[in-house]
């Protein structure tokens, strides 16, 4: 059976691609969940239309996302933390501390866009990635620096 994938599906393709599926792979997984759509003619004609609909929305939001990265890039974040002599944190800086530094400055971010790989512990500067789109990366400046 012919269809038309409605979603990027791991090892079977990607959205907007027509590919051949077993009949009851397509019956019983995929059209109940909506991830993909009979091939037909009607179907090809309106996923066509539907398509570049969702490429003008993306590459709108792929616009957004960059303008927002290089105002990001301009941001420096302080963060300011209770420390030991030796620089080492009472505790640690993680992406929910970040995200609240970024609202403050007037960037309104979800958190889980903030990758840090493991939570800071010590002080000094950070460059941290901040993954707007799947396409998009920015980097944020942030120092902690003790109360």
């Amino acid at each position: 059976m012919e269809v038309i994938l409605k979603e990027d599906i791991q090892n079977l393709g990607k959205m907007g691609e027509v590919v051949r599926v077993r009949d009851g792979y397509a019956r019983n997984y995929l059209l109940p969940r909506g991830l993909v759509l009979m091939a037909n003619k009607k179907n090809l004609k309106g996923f066509e239309h539907q398509k570049r609909v969702v490429a003008s929305q993306k590459e709108r939001v792929v616009k957004q996302a960059e303008t927002l990265s290089q105002k990001l890039a301009g941001a420096a974040l302080t963060i300011a933390v209770k420390a030991g002599e030796e620089g080492k944190l009472f505790g640690s800086v993680t992406n929910i501390d970040i995200e609240k530094a970024l609202r403050a400055k007037g960037f309104d971010l979800e958190r889980r866009k903030i990758h840090l790989d493991e939570p800071i512990k010590s002080l000094g500067d950070y460059e941290i990635p901040v993954r707007l789109t799947a396409d998009v990366t920015a980097t944020v400046k942030v120092s902690v620096v003790s109360e």
